[in-house]
């Protein structure tokens, strides 16, 4: 398993040809420390679960999504929608660190077809609501295809922003991810990344009220037992790269 000892919130990767841009809003992330060896069995064998202070962390991010390509006029409807991912965090086998999906449960079907075969990411359709009445933001999903119904509910207050030096290595960790991968084809051989870049998150202090989730369960997980780690951000805007494939020697 790696360990990481330093994190930066500024993004090291270019993306001077993105195919998509986004913007990610009223974004809540909660976390949880696992055994990695628990994590470790549920990634592709061309990854390495990523570790801090000996624990591989598992994510459940709910947020609001806001799409545009290039050249592309932007479609109201199929544009803007709840997408919620669980995710963990891998190294590649060239030492390249990013973010793993176990799921990915967006609101729009079309959208959802797009990725499974463009990014071979393991999008879900689900009936999703956000709603956000001063501090406090509910999210709620109900899954729809192609897996057996779940669902997700949660519900944070907003607290304080994070001043940056109290930002700590494991907020960074935790949040500035900048690159994704996907695997494909007979024995996970075709294997992609993808690039993210965006300008560090404006980070708050978040307080969990309710939390009824059952898609990190349905991901194959134990269901948690210890209180979330809790951050949230109003959002940053984001340049995509197109997918990148490659073959190991």
């Amino acid at each position: 398993m790696t360990e990481v000892q330093r994190y930066s919130a500024l993004c090291p990767l270019q993306v001077e040809r993105p195919i998509m841009y986004h913007r990610w809003e009223a974004v809540t992330f909660l976390h949880w420390a696992y055994d990695p060896d628990v994590v470790q069995r549920l990634l592709p064998k061309s990854l390495t679960v990523e570790t801090f202070d000996g624990a591989a962390w598992v994510g459940l991010v709910p947020f609001f999504m806001r799409i545009n390509a290039p050249g592309i006029p932007r479609l109201p409807w199929l544009s803007r929608f709840c997408e919620t991912n669980v995710r963990t965090y891998a190294r590649d086998e060239r030492g390249n660190s990013g973010v793993w999906f176990f799921s990915l449960d967006a609101a729009r079907l079309p959208a959802v077809v797009a990725a499974r075969l463009g990014f071979r990411l393991p999008y879900m359709w689900s009936r999703m609501h956000m709603q956000q009445d001063g501090t406090v933001v509910t999210y709620a999903a109900v899954r729809r295809w192609p897996t057996p119904v779940t669902n997700s509910r949660v519900r944070i207050e907003i607290g304080p922003r994070f001043e940056a030096h109290e930002l700590t290595d494991r907020d960074h960790f935790l949040t500035a991810r900048w690159r994704l991968f996907s695997v494909g084809g007979r024995r996970q051989r075709w294997r992609r990344f993808a690039n993210a870049r965006h300008e560090p998150w404006p980070l708050h202090h978040a307080a969990v009220q309710v939390l009824d989730d059952h898609f990190v369960e349905a991901a194959g997980l134990p269901k948690p037992t210890a209180p979330a780690l809790a951050h949230y951000s109003p959002g940053v805007d984001v340049k995509i790269s197109r997918p990148y494939r490659y073959i190991p020697a």
